[in-house]
């Protein structure tokens, strides 16, 4: 499993996300769709990534003299183990955690750059809510998403098919105390 400082950088962890349940992509393939990464900077990333057993070479094929590379990712390798994740400081949790929200402000913002960009038609959603969970409960809750999420990885484009990218963020609010008693709570 890779570090967190490896895994967190904002330009790899595009690519990441790019490779992520994807063909393989050649670097200039890549590059099409991370158009302002400069190409030094793609091939350095690429070659960390690469180094530490995140990313494989999937193909190889000669093009004009040279090779040509297909990557895709080892999912296994691509996650901050446990004791990685325990062992973060609070500066480092903030760090991963805006990288990762720059990472979904870029995500969206290529998306509606683009000219057929529909959010209402293409089944765009952002929202937030705030459940009240027992401990159990909330390990159930994050189960069932990551069985709904997981079962799906794996399909390919085609027969109507979009790719789309899943995020999920859950931040626990302590400083919201339990209602008051006869109040209720919407469910």
């Amino acid at each position: 499993m890779a570090t967190a400082d490896l895994l967190l950088h904002p330009v790899r962890m595009r690519i990441l996300q790019a490779l992520f349940d994807a063909d393989p992509l050649t670097t200039a393939q890549l590059r099409d769709r991370l158009p302002d990464v400069p190409p030094a900077t793609m091939y350095r990333h690429i070659a960390l990534l690469t180094d530490a057993g995140v990313l494989e070479v999937a193909s190889e094929e000669r093009v004009r003299g040279i090779v040509v590379r297909s990557y895709r990712v080892r999912a296994e390798e691509a996650v901050v183990d446990p004791a990685a994740r325990a062992a973060m400081t609070r500066e480092d949790h903030q760090r991963a955690y805006a990288t990762f929200v720059a990472s979904l402000l870029t995500d969206f913002d290529r998306y509606l750059a683009s000219e057929d960009a529909d959010p209402i038609g293409d089944g765009v959603v952002y929202r937030q809510a705030a459940v009240w969970l027992s401990d159990d409960e909330f390990a159930a809750m994050i189960e069932e998403i990551e069985k709904a999420v997981v079962t799906r990885i794996g399909r390919t484009g085609g027969q109507g098919r979009t790719r789309r990218i899943v995020s999920l963020v859950v931040v626990p609010d302590k400083h919201a105390g339990p209602p008051a008693d006869g109040e209720s709570v919407a469910e």
